[in-house]
């Protein structure tokens, strides 16, 4: 996508005048944090066209000194140097300029849940829990449990949590999918390998302006708690089932021993349900774009393997095959995974947006 002169200046004009707005100090409430955000979004655009300007304009500046012969040498070196570097700044340039999701910078809240495979997928969606949470302290995120059903064995057969930090939902949103894994169960005495599979759903994290929830929609159930979970859980209703009824959507919380606090984590898992099912009512509209991104998110997608034995992990979305199996589990590896889905996204969205 080559950004044209023109276009240049009118990034670098827009720009100019937002600095201005900025710094006279006539703005005030709503007016600046409009201001505020749109210096935020535009400010990374505007720094890129700005090399880009200036490295072309330097190139045209040492084409035509090579006319002169006593500065031809030393012209054609800086200009083959410029023209090297040009094609990776209109690059960089593309991609600020590239439509955002508009959830990229949210918290998200993350589930993940046993599939097929009984006890083996329920270890293994503890194994993926555990993989996010090291993930998000690298990345400076706090991760907190909404909810969570332990399995016997371990593991998890569901577990909900929010992860809050900046760009969380921008990271972790091609996440979404079935893993599968490969491996020889703790509980296999013949030493063959089984294939038990996890979902995983990222949801970015709205707020109660992003959705308002009329409480006439609601239909909400309260019941005794069951399970594990201390002396006091079974023994006053405290757990909340939510259902709303224009969609169906049921959330149930019985974590807590309050019912106030059950409330409002369903509360939470309810709004940020909703706020993904608008989005993809919107993105319905965008089917030709999607199709060229990474994924849809959509949870019932195998995306990737996780083969115990070669100690691999493939994402079959990309090709991508990483023979660290035990980095990515560990948090690092997985990392590279997430770079490498982003940048196939940015790169087939640039394709599309060229075609």
């Amino acid at each position: 996508m080559t950004v044209t002169a023109e276009r240049l200046r009118q990034i670098g004009n827009r720009f100019a005048e937002l600095e201005a707005r900025m710094a006279s100090g006539q703005l005030e409430g709503d007016a600046f944090v409009a201001a505020s955000r749109d210096y935020a979004e535009l400010e990374p655009v505007a720094k890129a066209a700005i090399e880009v300007a200036a490295m072309r304009e330097e190139i045209a500046g040492l084409t035509d000194m090579l006319a002169d012969p006593e500065m031809k040498a030393m012209a054609e070196e800086e200009l083959a140097q410029l023209k090297a570097r040009l094609p990776e700044a209109e690059r960089a340039l593309a991609l600020s300029m590239l439509p955002r999701d508009s959830a990229d910078l949210r918290p998200a809240m993350l589930e993940i849940r046993a599939g097929t495979g009984g006890d083996e997928a329920a270890l293994f969606a503890g194994d993926l829990y555990r993989m996010y949470e090291r993930y998000a302290a690298e990345q400076g995120w706090r991760v907190e449990p909404v909810s969570m059903a332990a399995a016997d064995v371990g593991g998890f057969k569901e577990i909900v949590a929010n992860v809050a930090g900046t760009g969380v939902f921008a990271k972790l949103k091609f996440e979404s999918g079935v893993h599968r894994v490969q491996r020889v169960p703790v509980t296999e005495s013949g030493g063959r390998i089984h294939t038990s599979a996890a979902t995983v759903a990222v949801l970015p994290e709205p707020t109660e302006v992003d959705v308002s929830i009329d409480e006439g929609d609601l239909r909400i159930d309260i019941y005794r708690s069951s399970g594990a979970g201390g002396q006091h859980v079974n023994t006053t209703d405290s757990a909340v089932r939510i259902t709303h009824v224009p969609t169906g959507i049921v959330v149930a919380m019985q974590d807590e021993r309050s019912q106030h606090k059950n409330r409002d984590k369903a509360m939470k898992v309810l709004r940020a349900r909703l706020y993904e099912k608008r989005r993809e009512e919107a993105h319905g509209a965008e089917a030709d774009l999607r199709k060229a991104m990474v994924g849809s998110g959509d949870r019932s997608e195998r995306i990737r393997t996780y083969n115990f034995p070669q100690g691999r992990v493939t994402d079959h979305r990309i090709g991508l095959t990483l023979h660290k199996l035990d980095e990515v589990l560990a948090g690092p590896g997985l990392g590279e995974v997430v770079d490498a889905l982003i940048a196939e996204d940015e790169a087939k969205r640039l394709a599309a947006m060229d075609g």
